[in-house]
C-alpha cells in the first residue's frame, strides 16, 4: 500500500489558486523546515497555493525528522533504490493535491532541498505532464544514466548549490548539469559563493525569480489572417 503523507499548506493570497508550489524537505528535516519560504515568496506569487509534505518514513538518524528514504552512505545504489521506492507516495500526493485545487498538471512546481531535491529531480522528469518548473537547492541527480530511457518530460530546472557544501560536496551540481545536458533537458544554476549545506538570500532571491517567470503565462502569437 502506497503511504499517505501531509503537510503544512500556505492559501494562494488571491483566493483561487492558479499554480502549486510543493516543497520536499532533507534528510531529517520534516515539512515544516520549508513552508516559511512559501511565506517568503507568495507575496511575489499571490495566485500560487504552497504545501510542504512531511516524508514517509521516520529518519533512524534523527527520529524525530523524516526522510523520503533511508541512507547509510555506504550503499553506492541506495539512493537510486530509494528514489524509486519513494515515488509512488509522492506521486499520488501530488496528484491529489493538484485535484484539491483543480489544477491541471502542468501547473505544478517542485522545490526540493537536498533529499527532497534528488526527490524532486527523479520524480519531476517522469511525470507524464512536465512540472512548469523544478528548483533544486544542494541536491543531486540520482542515475543521470537513466535519464534518456525515464525521463518523460522536459521542464526548466534551476538548480543552486553552496560552494563549501560538505555534505553533497559542489562536485554534485556539475554532474547533475551534465546528466541533464545528456538527456537534452535544459537547466540553469547557481553556485554560492562560501555557502554550506544550505540555502541563502541570493538562492532563495534567484529561486524565487525563476518560479515566477516559469509561472507566468505563456503568451500565444496570434497570426493576423487579413492580407495587405
Amino acid at each position: 500500500m502506497t503511504p499517505a503523507i501531509d503537510g503544512p499548506r500556505l492559501p494562494a493570497l488571491n483566493g483561487q489558486a492558479k499554480a502549486l508550489c510543493v516543497f520536499l524537505h532533507g534528510y531529517g528535516a520534516d515539512g515544516n523546515d520549508l513552508i516559511a519560504i512559501g511565506a517568503e515568496w507568495r507575496k511575489a506569487m499571490p495566485d500560487v497555493a504552497f504545501v510542504s509534505p512531511h516524508a514517509p518514513e521516520r529518519c533512524i538518524a534523527s527520529p524525530s525528522g523524516r526522510q523520503w528514504f533511508p541512507l547509510t552512505f555506504r550503499d553506492p545504489d541506495e539512493r537510486r533504490r530509494g528514489v524509486i521506492s519513494a515515488r509512488p507516495a509522492l506521486d499520488a500526493f501530488l496528484d491529489a493535491e493538484l485535484a484539491r485545487h483543480q489544477l491541471p498538471a502542468d501547473r505544478l512546481v517542485l522545490v526540493g532541498f537536498s533529499q527532497g531535491a534528488m526527490m524532486a529531480l527523479h520524480v519531476g522528469l517522469r511525470r507524464p505532464v512536465a512540472p512548469a518548473a523544478i528548483l533544486g537547492f544542494s541536491g543531486m541527480l540520482v542515475s543521470p544514466e537513466a535519464l534518456k530511457d525515464e525521463a518523460k518530460s522536459k521542464p526548466p530546472i534551476l538548480l543552486v548549490h553552496g560552494e563549501r557544501d560538505d555534505v553533497i560536496p559542489v562536485d554534485a551540481l556539475f554532474a547533475a548539469m551534465d546528466g541533464l545536458g545528456a538527456a537534452e533537458i535544459p537547466v540553469e544554476w547557481h553556485l554560492s559563493p562560501g555557502l554550506g549545506h544550505g540555502i541563502d538570500g541570493e538562492g532563495l532571491r534567484q529561486g524565487g525569480h525563476f518560479l515566477t517567470s516559469a509561472l507566468k503565462p505563456r503568451r500565444t502569437s496570434l497570426r493576423s489572417s487579413s492580407q495587405a
